[in-house]
């Protein structure tokens, strides 16, 4: 419920929204949760810290008037710690890497609109005895309609094969600009962003960020189970330009849905779509290892051009 009520604000957020005016090149940021109990009934006592590193580097690489390559390479990485001593075939701490490369072509139609095409092969470990199972294989594709001047909506559609299973995700890519000082740009239901352009330096809104993503432990103790992270990141942002194209930018907010299930192998899904996962009969290995959603702050370093 909780994540069906933070995905509504999001899509209700958009009536109030505008458009992407520049383009982050590289950012750097630091994930840090607040200290949270397990969930009730779990044989634990005690709290849990999620922390996170993330590094973004978008490189587009202009070929000519309408065909434009892009390429973007995110790093990710999770911990989540305790105190707490656990039987050998549960993972704790989890400690969880993400490489993701986007790479693909934008192609410009003669009416204006644009087709995007993008391969994203991805490599989700815990860096332990590293091979085939560890990398995924996704893409996206995305029609782009100009509405008009101020408006342009993309429709499209995700697809990775995460290690849990399939997953599938109907794709609303946005930017819209009513006033100079409103704006929204987001890949509706991953991200989006609300804000409001408090001068050349300043902007605040609304932002939020949720994916499911699945992570292959390659220990032996843990024979080959896998980390499924799910998360509804939801909160506000203040972004404050330092000096050139420099920037820098505090989230502050509450995570929904938050949870770091441990899976065997072989326990799969028959398909994930947003909010509603089919054929999920699995049995998660550290239930009682489960803990609470909590807030987060994360800071981030953005180097941004104007578009």
């Amino acid at each position: 419920m909780k994540r069906i009520l933070a995905l509504i604000f999001i899509i209700g957020s958009v009536c109030f929204a505008t458009a992407q005016e520049t383009l982050d090149i590289l950012s750097i940021s630091g994930h840090f949760g607040t200290p949270q109990p397990f969930e009730a009934g779990s044989v634990y006592t005690g709290k849990t810290t999620e922390r996170g590193v993330m590094v973004n580097l978008n490189v587009p690489i202009v070929l000519n008037e309408k065909q434009i390559w892009y390429n973007s390479v995110n790093y990710m990485q999770w911990n989540v710690n305790n105190d707490i001593e656990m039987t050998d075939e549960i993972a704790n701490p989890i400690q969880v890497y993400g490489l993701i490369l986007r790479t693909g072509l934008i192609q410009k139609l003669s009416n204006g609109n644009a087709i995007q095409v993008v391969f994203m092969p991805r490599l989700m470990t815990d860096l332990n005895n590293i091979d085939h199972k560890h990398f995924q294989i996704g893409g996206t594709f995305i029609y782009e309609k100009i509405v008009h001047q101020r408006l342009k909506i993309g429709y499209g559609v995700l697809y990775n094969q995460e290690v849990s299973g399939p997953n599938v995700t109907p794709l609303l890519n946005l930017e819209w600009k009513i006033s100079d000082r409103w704006s929204v740009s987001g890949l509706l239901p991953i991200s989006s962003k609300v804000k409001y352009n408090v001068n050349e330096r300043l902007n605040l809104g609304l932002h939020h960020f949720g994916l499911l993503t699945t992570y292959r432990l390659g220990e032996e103790a843990y024979q080959n189970d896998y980390i499924e992270r799910r998360s509804i990141d939801l909160g506000l942002f203040v972004r404050y330009k330092l000096v050139g194209g420099i920037h820098i930018e505090g989230r502050y907010g509450y995570s929904f849905g938050r949870s770091y299930g441990q899976y065997r192998e072989d326990d799969k899904f028959d398909l994930a779509l947003p909010l509603v996962t089919i054929g999920d009969d699995r049995t998660q290995v550290n239930k009682n290892a489960d803990f609470k959603n909590g807030a987060y702050v994360n800071v981030r370093l953005v180097y941004a051009i104007k578009l």
